[in-house]
C-alpha cells in the first residue's frame, strides 16, 4: 500500500450529508441510484451516482446520513453529473455497505 502524507490526507474533504432523494439510474452500466444529498449551508446540495442497489432501496436511503468526498471534480455518468463520491465498503460478494456516522452529526461536518 502506498503511503500518503498528512498534508495530502488533509486535502480530502470527507463530509456528512443527508440523502434527500434517491432514484434508479437506468442507463448505468452497473445498477446504480442517483442521490441528491444535502451537505448543509456551507456546501449545499450535491448529486451523486452510487452503486448501492444490492443492499439498499431508494426508500431506505432517503433521510440517511452518508459520508462523501466533496472536493473531487464532477464526473459525467450517463446523463448524471456526479458532484461527490459517496463512500462505502465492499462485502465479500462485492455489494456496497455505506460508510455512515454512528450518531447524528451536523450536515457538512468534516471527517478527521
Amino acid at each position: 500500500m502506498e503511503q500518503i502524507s498528512w498534508e495530502e490526507f488533509s486535502k480530502v474533504e470527507l463530509r456528512v450529508g443527508k440523502v434527500l432523494q434517491a432514484f434508479p439510474l437506468p442507463q448505468a452500466r452497473r445498477p446504480a441510484y442517483v442521490l441528491t444529498i444535502d451537505f448543509g449551508p456551507e456546501l449545499g446540495v450535491k448529486t451523486s451516482s452510487a452503486q448501492l442497489t444490492a443492499l439498499y432501496t431508494t426508500e431506505e436511503l432517503i433521510g440517511k446520513l452518508v459520508v462523501a468526498v466533496v472536493n473531487l471534480p464532477p464526473k459525467q455518468i450517463g446523463k448524471v453529473r456526479s458532484e461527490c463520491l459517496v463512500t462505502g465498503f465492499p462485502t465479500e460478494r462485492g455489494e456496497v455497505v455505506l460508510c455512515v456516522p454512528e450518531r447524528p452529526v451536523p450536515l457538512g461536518a468534516k471527517l478527521f
